[in-house]
């Protein structure tokens, strides 16, 4: 896998998107490539052909945004969409997930929390800013109220895995993780693999239920 990352930034907000890409630009292993003012204009202008990540920045999330990321996933299964906007309602949330982004950054991210975001979805990982996870987590905690199974599978995981698993659901992030442990963030990375294996999930916020459903993080 090459080091460098291949960004573009979509969106019709200019100084919001030369932000993102400003700050993209501290880390040398990051390549933006361009920066387009709307889907149209990506999907009619864009000659790369390798984009590993494609960061659309929304002040407001539109349904015509929602079919936006649902054609580009499609057209662009390879590519991953990260959307930057500022915290919406739950419904749009999940309209985002479904569509098929695979990371959501509010405004207030820090530029480690962008850079994170963009490492995470070119690693196969998904990606969301922790006030957005509060509302997945709090939501579906709701609906598990009053029903707290515990899952056999659970025993299949190592102790420093239930670890990686409680810190995670509680937000911290890879380095994060890596520095409470005293291991390499390479080697979180190798651990949520193989936890993901075991526990025959696909996706992050797969994993955020089960950790819900057996209890591995404090609400």
């Amino acid at each position: 896998m090459s080091s460098i990352i291949s960004n573009v930034i979509i969106g019709s907000h200019q100084l919001y998107c030369e932000g993102v890409a400003s700050l993209l630009a501290t880390d040398s292993n990051m390549q933006v490539l361009d920066l387009y003012s709307s889907y149209q204009d990506f999907s009619e202008h864009c000659k790369h052909p390798i984009i590993h990540v494609a960061i659309k920045v929304l002040h407001k999330i539109e349904e015509s945004d929602i079919a936006d990321i649902t054609t580009m996933q499609k057209k662009f299964p390879k590519t991953k969409i990260l959307i930057v906007s500022s915290v919406e309602n739950e419904h749009s949330i999940y309209q985002i997930i479904k569509a098929g982004a695979k990371g959501f950054l509010a405004y207030d991210a820090s530029k480690h929390d962008l850079l994170e975001a963009v490492y995470s979805l070119r690693g196969g990982y998904d990606y969301f800013s922790k006030c957005i996870t509060d509302i997945l987590v709090n939501r579906y905690a709701q609906e598990m109220q009053g029903d707290t199974p515990h899952s056999a599978e659970l025993e299949k995981l190592s102790v420093r895995e239930k670890e990686i698993i409680e810190l995670w659901g509680n937000s911290y992030g890879n380095k994060e993780i890596a520095d409470k442990l005293f291991i390499s963030v390479r080697t979180v990375e190798s651990h949520k693999t193989h936890i993901m294996q075991k526990l025959n999930l696909k996706t992050a916020v797969d994993l955020m239920k089960y950790a819900i459903k057996n209890n591995l993080i404090q609400l």
